[in-house]
């Protein structure tokens, strides 16, 4: 198991440096910088033309996600929506376009880096109805029941402590909110090497969970309906790729991998009222308590 507090400040230092380096940059995107190994080829080509022609170029160059749950989940004029891990902000601002303005599009991110650059985007993006907190994932600052989807783009895989993730999105979710994220799962076991590389965590590989296990976690902390679906599974050369540089014999881990690591869309609910009939309805998850 890694260190907590050690896995969180070297996540904290990879994207503060991207956060500055998608600040600085003037058109090539930030996810050449070396500090990510996630960036290519994991969060290449995640969103249309047409969703970047909405936003801040900078929005788009500080995005480090696994996936579009913005694409892949269904919101409504009106709902309050929450990014677990805003980053640059890009699925925060197109989230706030689908709710309208009687909505709301929270962001929650740790970074003061990457809120900076998350509000200026906002700004540019003329936001009105978006409001960027600071805070860690395994902590949300918002109170129980007050959001109706819970997004993230492949950070929760980042925290050493999911389960408590998992139970505080529970909490803050309203009876039959949904949780709707991307994220990387493995299928199998993966080598020691890379999962004892902090670099890699910084990278959301090493800290991703088996399939089955992140659907039993979810379930232990309450969430119906649960649904893990694929949507790109990665080859040798992409594997070859994120581990080249991170302190892994690439060509000797590479073949041990291949086909393991895989981005899902996650989908999941939290229970009506009207399924009270179950244990698990009735008590607050255990990783939101205390």
């Amino acid at each position: 198991m890694a260190d907590g507090n050690a896995v969180r400040e070297q996540v904290r230092q990879r994207y503060a440096e991207a956060a500055r380096a998608a600040g600085e940059s003037s058109g090539r995107s930030s996810c050449c910088s070396p500090s990510l190994r996630c960036c290519d080829p994991i969060t290449t080509s995640l969103y249309s033309d047409q969703e970047r022609a909405l936003l801040p170029e900078k929005a788009a160059l500080a995005s480090f996600g696994c996936g579009n749950p913005t694409a892949l989940t269904e919101l409504k004029p009106g709902e309050v929506v929450l990014d677990l891990g805003s980053g640059g902000g890009i699925d925060v601002l197109l989230s706030a376009r689908r709710v309208g303005p009687a909505g709301k599009a929270y962001g929650l991110d740790m970074t003061d880096e990457m809120l900076s650059l998350a509000r200026e985007n906002q700004r540019q993006a003329g936001a009105e109805n978006v409001e960027f907190l600071q805070g860690e994932i395994e902590n949300i600052p918002l109170p129980n029941e007050s959001v109706d989807v819970v997004i993230s783009n492949c950070v929760i895989n980042l925290s050493a402590d999911k389960d408590r993730v998992l139970g505080e999105a529970f909490r803050v979710l309203r009876p039959g909110g949904r949780l709707a994220v991307s994220d990387v799962v493995v299928r199998g076991e993966v080598p020691a090497a890379v999962r004892a590389s902090m670099l890699l965590w910084a990278g959301c590989v090493a800290g991703a969970l088996e399939e089955s296990d992140y659907r039993a976690r979810l379930q232990a902390a309450c969430f119906e309906q649960v649904e893990i679906e694929p949507t790109r599974i990665y080859s040798i050369d992409d594997a070859r790729q994120f581990l080249s540089g991170a302190g892994v014999d690439a060509d000797a881990v590479a073949p041990q991998v291949e086909g393991k690591f895989v981005s899902a869309f996650i989908r999941a609910r939290k229970p009506a009222p009207t399924c009270c009939g179950t244990d698990c309805c009735s008590e607050e998850p255990a990783a939101a308590k205390g």
